[in-house]
């Protein structure tokens, strides 16, 4: 027990990270499916960006409060904060939505589960997931220097 606390403490921020990544995931698919599910006729874009803000906004409160421990509220950091994550955000989303016709072009549109091109999506979404913690870690919220 006391080597997976020194695990855990050792690699805390990582552990985290994945585990509100999870969370935002289950955010953005609910969202999504509450308003598919509730709404008539509702546009699938326009119920996909509300997930996408959601999910954003679940994700930027649970990095800043428990993976990075961001701990001030100043109108100033948080603006900060909030700006750089929501870029970085959108820059991983462009490189999402850029890459996937790429990978299936190179022939990894292959079917997970009967759902086709969803080994594109797998290996997009490990390179976001990736990407979004070196802009988090980084750019977001970097410990400042002593």
């Amino acid at each position: 027990m006391k080597k997976i606390q020194e695990l855990f403490v050792k690699y805390k921020e990582i552990i985290m990270y994945l585990i509100f990544g999870v969370g935002t995931t289950v955010v953005n698919w609910g969202i999504y499916t509450v308003i598919v599910m509730l709404g008539k006729e509702v546009n699938l874009t326009i119920a996909n960006i509300i997930a996408w803000v959601g999910a954003v906004a679940f994700a930027y409160i649970t990095n800043k409060l428990w993976v990075f421990e961001s701990k001030s509220w100043s109108l100033e950091v948080v603006w900060k904060e909030l700006g750089m994550f929501l870029g970085a955000r959108i820059f991983s989303g462009i490189f999402e939505i850029g890459l996937f016709p790429v990978l299936v072009w190179l022939g990894m549109n292959q079917a997970i589960f009967g759902v086709e091109g969803m080994l594109a999506k797998v290996i997009i979404s490990v390179l976001v997931v990736v990407l979004n913690y070196i802009f988090s870690k980084l750019l977001v919220f970097k410990k400042k220097e002593a």
